[in-house]
């Protein structure tokens, strides 16, 4: 049994398809079914059911496929003492970003830290916290960034700062004219939020606790800040925003824009990782260079990005 052939294994598990799997770990498709043959002769079982379409796992194929994610990362480690040893910033890191973070933050660091870490690759992916969860669990995801906190046992965080949320008010709503928004103001107008499995909806629900007395005449089902601004200035009701998006909107949208009375309620956005603290040097050098552009670039109005301490 060899760590390239568990690669091969855990490839195939994921693709479930021989010829892609080997695209992906850059081998020939004969050569990767040969390691893999020799793999199940070796263990006198099958691991992959060949007989399904796309190409499925067996009852115990399943639990070695878990095993080796765990073996595969543990031989990840080896490289990872020698590069936190050397101090070296470098070589892949694949990065997921949730959808609501990703346009808004991403702009704002990703040229200095390519300039200040010129040898490190980044693979920036943008997905919802679920799937960060799931690719941190399985090893195919170094570190997210993802609002926090989550209740995950093996996945850490490392606070970026809190981000307020702004809401979008329209010359038409009567809003308009107030200097600032309270959550109880909320109740009798019609908010439109993204769909569900946004996290963003779950936090503006929960913290400014929007419990409508007015039934909606309409559902809305859209993970774009963009359209729901849209259909706020087509007089469809308000909406919520992060900090971050709103301060990238024209100066006439901007003039919508109202802050909730302090204490502003806001989320907090983490770099997480696995408690397996797998480069965890380059981790910290990215969280770190990302709070301090944060902390010393964003200001509107009154309003702060506040960095944790």
């Amino acid at each position: 049994m060899t760590i390239t052939q568990l690669k091969y294994c855990i490839a195939v598990a994921e693709h479930r398809n021989f010829t892609t799997a080997a695209q992906h770990v850059h081998v020939t498709q004969p050569t990767l079914s040969m390691q893999i043959q020799k793999l199940e002769l070796e263990l006198d079982l099958k691991i992959f059911d060949r007989t399904q379409k796309p190409i499925g796992l067996t009852v115990v194929g399943k639990k070695i496929i878990q095993q080796a994610h765990l073996i595969v990362a543990e031989s990840d480690r080896i490289q990872d003492v020698i590069q936190q040893e050397k101090g070296l910033i470098g070589g892949s890191f694949k990065l997921g970003i949730i959808p609501t973070v990703m346009s808004s933050l991403l702009p704002l660091f990703l040229q200095t830290v390519l300039k200040a870490y010129p040898k490190l690759v980044l693979e920036i992916e943008e997905m919802p916290t679920k799937q960060i969860i799931e690719h941190l669990e399985k090893g195919t995801l170094d570190a997210g960034i993802a609002a926090t906190p989550l209740d995950y046992e093996h996945i850490l965080e490392k606070p970026l700062y809190y981000e307020p949320f702004m809401v979008y008010v329209p010359k038409h709503s009567k809003l308009n004219i107030e200097k600032n928004i309270t959550p109880d103001m909320l109740k009798t107008e019609q908010v439109l939020l993204l769909q569900d499995g946004h996290c963003f909806r779950n936090s503006a629900l929960n913290i400014c606790k929007i419990k409508h007395e007015i039934p909606l005449t309409f559902e809305i089902k859209s993970g774009s800040f963009e359209t729901l601004v849209q259909l706020a200035e087509e007089g469809l009701g308000i909406t919520l925003l992060p900090y971050l998006y709103a301060r990238k909107l024209n100066e006439l949208k901007q003039g919508n824009l109202k802050s909730f009375e302090a204490p502003e309620p806001a989320r907090e956005v983490s770099m997480v990782y696995h408690q397996r603290k797998l480069k965890l040097h380059i981790i910290e050098a990215l969280h770190d260079k990302i709070r301090a552009i944060i902390r010393g670039a964003i200001v509107y109005e009154d309003i702060k990005i506040i960095s944790p301490n």
